[in-house]
């Protein structure tokens, strides 16, 4: 049966989150436009004397853009996308959550590949149709029924969405990244779903955690994926466990009991995650409203 997909309302629900992403998880892709912090000026500040001061000025908003769909199966996805306005919606709060100083469009389409991306060339998010099938059709084949293949797809398109609003907020923000920032995108998604979402935000950070686990099963080890800027998905699938134990060790410790993660790693899982909470509250805090 034809999965309606969008009575997950998945975008409506990854926004949430607002009181404050995962690229394409095939690698056979091709890479997605470039996603490189641009020049390295700096935005102008209000100065007021008050409290407020050194926060940022507004010169930019979340715009929604949509495209007409080229393939039938993706049609009743996008006519829900729109007659719901979940990106209208999802931008409106954005916008009243956050300051920018450009514009960021926000889209979904069909892009004739299994992808999600940031394009810094013109500071976009698009979400692509084959990836949330492809979602489906991962957690389809391990035997989950119709339904909940559904509800984990939506869970993991979470996750990648705010994955990639992650490295859309490393770029226009012009954010320090000490380290590797795919790793940075996918903390970045870990931290809002945890730290914001509540149970939603868990199943997210799981769900990534079983797709990572089930597409490393078929993918070889080999020069290409070493090379990546990726992690490989069974790194990303332990460090997505980390951040959900180091969230609560307490209520997740079956992650360590059951063996899901090594007592080596999960000593420092706590750490870890508050760590990444702190760096992203601190590097947001200017550009909170």
């Amino acid at each position: 049966m034809r999965p309606n997909l969008f009575n997950l309302i998945f975008i409506a629900t990854v926004l949430v989150f607002v009181t404050a992403c995962f690229c394409s998880s095939g690698r056979e892709d091709d890479s997605p436009p470039s996603r490189s912090v641009s020049s390295n000026t700096e935005s102008e500040e209000i100065d007021t004397g008050s409290p407020s001061a050194g926060r940022k000025k507004d010169e930019g908003d979340f715009v929604v853009e949509h495209s007409e769909v080229s393939t039938a199966r993706y049609a009743e996805i996008d006519r829900q996308v729109k007659d719901k306005k979940l990106l209208e919606n999802a931008a409106d709060k954005l916008n009243r959550a956050l300051v920018l100083p450009t514009d960021i469009h926000l889209r979904t389409k069909s892009c004739n590949q299994i992808n999600a991306f940031y394009d810094s060339g013109d500071q976009s998010v698009t979400m692509c149709y084959e990836l949330m099938e492809h979602f489906y059709k991962t957690f389809k084949s391990t035997g989950h029924n119709d339904a909940k293949a559904y509800e984990k797809m939506n869970d993991a398109v979470r996750f990648v969405f705010l994955h990639e609003i992650g490295h859309a907020l490393i770029d226009i923000y012009k954010l320090p990244v000490a380290g590797n920032e795919e790793d940075a995108a996918d903390r970045c998604s870990a931290y809002i779903n945890l730290k914001e979402l509540g149970e939603e935000g868990v199943r997210a950070v799981f769900a990534a955690a079983d797709a990572f686990a089930i597409e490393s099963k078929g993918n070889t080890v080999d020069q290409r994926s070493l090379a990546d800027e990726h992690l490989l998905q069974e790194q990303r699938f332990y460090n997505s466990l980390c951040m959900i134990y180091g969230s609560n060790p307490s209520k997740h410790s079956n992650i360590l009991t059951e063996g899901y993660l090594p007592k080596e790693r999960a000593v420092r899982c706590q750490t870890e995650f508050t760590r990444t909470v702190d760096s992203w509250i601190s590097l947001l805090e200017p550009w909170r409203k």
